[in-house]
C-alpha cells in the first residue's frame, strides 16, 4: 500500500467574506496518489487561528466543517492537516472575514427618572463571542449626544450608568458594538431607541435684583432667588458671585441678600438650586455706575532734603465734597495721619515712605494710588582705605580699595579716581570697592574717592590716598673676598647684592649642610650687605649662599659658592721644620761615619 501526499488545500464555500448571520462551509481537500486502489482512512484537523475547532475520520479524500449562522466571532486564519498512515500534510492558511455583527438589544432599568438620579442601561450583543466594545449614547433634543465606552473581554453584554442633569427631561439611548480581529474592526448597527423620562423635583430659580436698573455706588440693593418645590426637605439655595457663596439658605424656597452697591458688585450672579443629586440655576448680570473716581494724592515734591516742608494734598476730579484722610502706607497696616485734604509736615528721613488718601460719600470710601516720599540725609565726608589694611602694593598685583560714608540717605553713588582719572562709578547704601587689578610702576600712586545722594548738599571727597607700591626683588648674588681660598685662621667678606627691590631689604647668608645653617642676617635701605667673618678654620669649608626678601615676601636665592679654608704660612714653616730637622741630622751623622771609616 503505497501513497503520497500531493497536496492539501483548504477553501470556503460559497466564499471566504459572508455576511453575518450566513452559513459558510471550511472545505479540507487531500491529493493523493496510490500504487493500488485500496482503502485509506485520513484522519481530518481543521484549525482556526491556531486553535482545533473541528476533527474527523474518513475514507473520502474531502472534509467539510459547516457554520450555518456565522458570526464576527468567527472571522480568522483557517488551516487544515491531514494525516494518513503515519504521514501528514498541512494546508496553506485560508483567512476568512464575517462581515457585519448581531444588532445589539439595549433596555433601560426604569423608564421614569427623578432629577439627580441616574439611568442604568445594558447593551447585548447576542449570539456574538467576547472580547467586544460597547458604545452608548445619550441623546436629547437641541444639543451634541454624549457617549460612553467600555471594553468587555469576558462577555457580552455591558452596564453603564448616565447622570440626569439640569434640563434634562425626555431622554433617548441606544448603543451599539465593534469587535477588532487582526486590526480589523468589525462594528454592529445601532441598537433600539430606548426612551427615559425625567420628573421635576423643582423649577429653575427665577434671580431678580432691585432696583433692576440704574444701579449706583452707594445704593442699598437687594437680591432674591426663588423656586416651585414639590418636596420642600433638603432643599438648598445658594447665591454666588465669582464662584465665591454670598449667601445661601436650606428648606426654604426664596433667598434674600441685600448689600451697599460698589463697584466691584458689577458682574455676574449665579443662583443655584439643589436637592440630593439635582442641580438647576439661573444666571444674572448686574452693572454699577461709578457714584465718584478714585482719589488722586499729589506731593508738592517727591525728592527732598530733611528739615524741608512737604505739601501732601489729596483730590477728587469734578467733585469736592467728601470727607478726605490722608494716611502712611505701612508693613503692619496704615498710619492714620490727618482728615482733611491737605497735608503739610517739615520731614525727617523718617518720614520717607509711601502715602495715600481715601475719600468717603454716602458710605462708599475709596483708596487713591500709594505716592513713594524720599528724604533725604546729606551723606558724610566719604575714606578712603585699602581693604587690607596697609596703603600699600605689591608691583603687579591687585590693589582692592574701599570708600565709604559713615551718613546719608541711599542709594549713595560712589566715584573712585586714580590720578585725576574716573576709574570706577558704584551705587549702593554705605560703602562700594574698587579693584586695581594691575598696578604698574608708572602709573600714579594717589587715589581718592567722592560720594553724592539726592540731597541737594551735592558731592563730599575724601582725603587722598597714597599708596605705596613695592618693587619685588628680581635677582640675588653672592661674592666673597679673597675668592675661593682662605688661610685658616684669617677673616673673609661676603658681600650679597639685588639688582632691583623696594628698600628696606632682609639680607640672610647660609651655609649649606645637611640642613641649611643661618650665619647671618640684617636688614638695610641699601641694595647690598657686607658680612666680615672672621677666624676661618677648616670646619667652615663648604658652600655658602644668600636670601634676599622685602615686604614682596618673596625669597630670592644666590647662585652658591664654594670656599676652601688652607694652612697658613707659618703652619706650613713649622711643619718642614718638624720633618726636614731629623732628616739634616741623620744626613750629618751619616757623613761623620764615614769620614770617621774612611780615616781610620
Amino acid at each position: 500500500q503505497v501513497f503520497t501526499f500531493n497536496a492539501v488545500e483548504i477553501k470556503a464555500q460559497p466564499s471566504n467574506k459572508v455576511k453575518n448571520g450566513a452559513s459558510v462551509s471550511i472545505v479540507c481537500h487531500a491529493d493523493i496518489s496510490k500504487i493500488d486502489d485500496f482503502q485509506l482512512k485520513h484522519n481530518f484537523t481543521i484549525l482556526k487561528d491556531g486553535k482545533v475547532v473541528f476533527m474527523t475520520v474518513s475514507d473520502k479524500g474531502d472534509a467539510r466543517y459547516e457554520i450555518p449562522t456565522a458570526r464576527s466571532s468567527d472571522t480568522g486564519d483557517y488551516e487544515c492537516t491531514v494525516e494518513a498512515d503515519g504521514k501528514s500534510k498541512f494546508s496553506n492558511a485560508l483567512h476568512v472575514r464575517i462581515t457585519g455583527m448581531t444588532k445589539p438589544i439595549l433596555t433601560a432599568e426604569k423608564k421614569e427618572v427623578l432629577e439627580g438620579e441616574v439611568v442604568k442601561l445594558r447593551c447585548e450583543l447576542p449570539e456574538e463571542a467576547p472580547p467586544l466594545h460597547f458604545f452608548f449614547r445619550k441623546i436629547k433634543m437641541n444639543s451634541t449626544p454624549k457617549e460612553k465606552y467600555v471594553m468587555e473581554p469576558h462577555r457580552n453584554f455591558s452596564v453603564v450608568e448616565f447622570s440626569v442633569e439640569e434640563g434634562d427631561n425626555i431622554l433617548q439611548f441606544d448603543c451599539f458594538g465593534r469587535r477588532s480581529v487582526k486590526s480589523e474592526y468589525e462594528s454592529s448597527e445601532y441598537s433600539n431607541k430606548t426612551l427615559v423620562t425625567v420628573r421635576e423635583l423643582f423649577i429653575k430659580p427665577t434671580l431678580s435684583v432691585r432696583p433692576s436698573s440704574n444701579i449706583t455706588e452707594g445704593d442699598r440693593i437687594q437680591f432674591e432667588c426663588s423656586t416651585v418645590v414639590a418636596k420642600m426637605r433638603g432643599i438648598e439655595i445658594i447665591l454666588q458671585k465669582n464662584k465665591t457663596i454670598l449667601n445661601s439658605v436650606r428648606d426654604e424656597k426664596l433667598l434674600k441678600y441685600t448689600t451697599i452697591a460698589t463697584l466691584e458688585d458689577s458682574g455676574e450672579y449665579l443662583c443655584k438650586v439643589e436637592q440630593g443629586r439635582a442641580s438647576k440655576s439661573t444666571k444674572l448680570n448686574v452693572f454699577v455706575s461709578e457714584l465718584f473716581p478714585k482719589p488722586i494724592l499729589s506731593a508738592s515734591m517727591r525728592n527732598l532734603d530733611e528739615n524741608k516742608e512737604l505739601t501732601l494734598t489729596c483730590g477728587i476730579s469734578g467733585f469736592r465734597k467728601a470727607n478726605f484722610s490722608i494716611l502712611r502706607k505701612n508693613s503692619n497696616g496704615d498710619t492714620w495721619l490727618k482728615n482733611s485734604r491737605n497735608l503739610t509736615m517739615r520731614v525727617s528721613v523718617n518720614d520717607t515712605g509711601s502715602y495715600t488718601c481715601k475719600a468717603e460719600v454716602r458710605g462708599i470710601v475709596k483708596e487713591s494710588k500709594s505716592v513713594r516720599i524720599n528724604v533725604y540725609a546729606p551723606v558724610s565726608k566719604p575714606t578712603l582705605s585699602v581693604v587690607s589694611g596697609f596703603p600699600e602694593v605689591v608691583l603687579g598685583e591687585p590693589l582692592q580699595l574701599i570708600c565709604r560714608s559713615v551718613t546719608g540717605t541711599p542709594p549713595i553713588t560712589f566715584t573712585f579716581y586714580k590720578g585725576n582719572e574716573v576709574k570706577k562709578t558704584v551705587m549702593n547704601d554705605t560703602y562700594a570697592t574698587f579693584l586695581d587689578e594691575n598696578i604698574r610702576q608708572n602709573d600714579s600712586r594717589a587715589y581718592k574717592c567722592d560720594a553724592r545722594n539726592n540731597h541737594s548738599s551735592g558731592m563730599k571727597t575724601s582725603n587722598i590716598l597714597n599708596i605705596t607700591v613695592i618693587v619685588p626683588i628680581k635677582s640675588a648674588s653672592l661674592g666673597s673676598f679673597p675668592n675661593g681660598e682662605v688661610q685658616d685662621g684669617s677673616g673673609t667678606a661676603f658681600l650679597c647684592t639685588v639688582k632691583e627691590g623696594s628698600w628696606p631689604i632682609h639680607f640672610k647668608f647660609f651655609r649649606k649642610t645637611d640642613h641649611d645653617v643661618l650665619l647671618y642676617e640684617k636688614t638695610e635701605n641699601a641694595d647690598r650687605v657686607l658680612w666680615h667673618k672672621k677666624g676661618m678654620r677648616k670646619q667652615d669649608t663648604g658652600t655658602y649662599y644668600c636670601v634676599a626678601s622685602n615686604r614682596a615676601n618673596v625669597d630670592v636665592k644666590s647662585h652658591p659658592i664654594t670656599i676652601s679654608v688652607i694652612l697658613a704660612t707659618w703652619q706650613k714653616g713649622v711643619i718642614a721644620a718638624f720633618v726636614l730637622l731629623p732628616i739634616a741630622g741623620a744626613v750629618t751623622l751619616a757623613s761623620w761615619w764615614f769620614l770617621y771609616k774612611k780615616k781610620k
